[in-house]
């Protein structure tokens, strides 16, 4: 019994149709979308690094117009990654790009937990003055609250 002859009985000339399915391209190529996602990842973080204390609060939905202010634990203040240099940061608030309907977008505040209450609340009194009314602040989520 050879492979490949056909059956006497057989009417059908040519090939029969093949009935497996090969998975090396599909697994190539979910490797390589495997890879670009694992490095693009951890990029996505924010850059200015800040203990943030815990709260059982939940989540906010992401909103595409938000800028993101961080308090390191030197009291240092960081507009979107950039740093703002002591006494202008009334100055640098007023300068940001309002939306088309004349609102300030929303402002996420991420302040180091070892920060004195007085730094993160002079802060916030500084975004209020120039408009901002939209104040998130931003923690680490947690089971229970303390």
């Amino acid at each position: 019994m050879a492979m490949g002859v056909a059956r006497r009985g057989s009417r059908r000339r040519g090939r029969a149709p093949m009935a497996e399915i090969n998975v090396t391209p599909l697994v190539d190529v979910m490797l390589v979308l495997l890879i670009i996602f694992m490095v693009t990842a951890p990029l996505l973080n924010a850059g200015v690094p800040v203990n943030l204390p815990d709260s059982a609060a939940r989540p906010l939905d992401q909103t595409p117009q938000q800028i993101s202010l961080a308090i390191d634990a030197e009291g240092r203040v960081f507009i979107d990654q950039s740093e703002v240099a002591p006494g202008t940061l009334a100055s640098r608030l007023s300068a940001l790009p309002r939306g088309s309907d004349g609102k300030p977008p929303l402002v996420t505040l991420r302040a180091d937990r070892a920060l004195d209450y007085g730094r993160v609340i002079a802060v916030m009194g500084e975004l209020n003055r120039a408009g901002f009314n939209a104040i998130s602040l931003v923690t680490t989520s947690s089971g229970s609250a303390e």
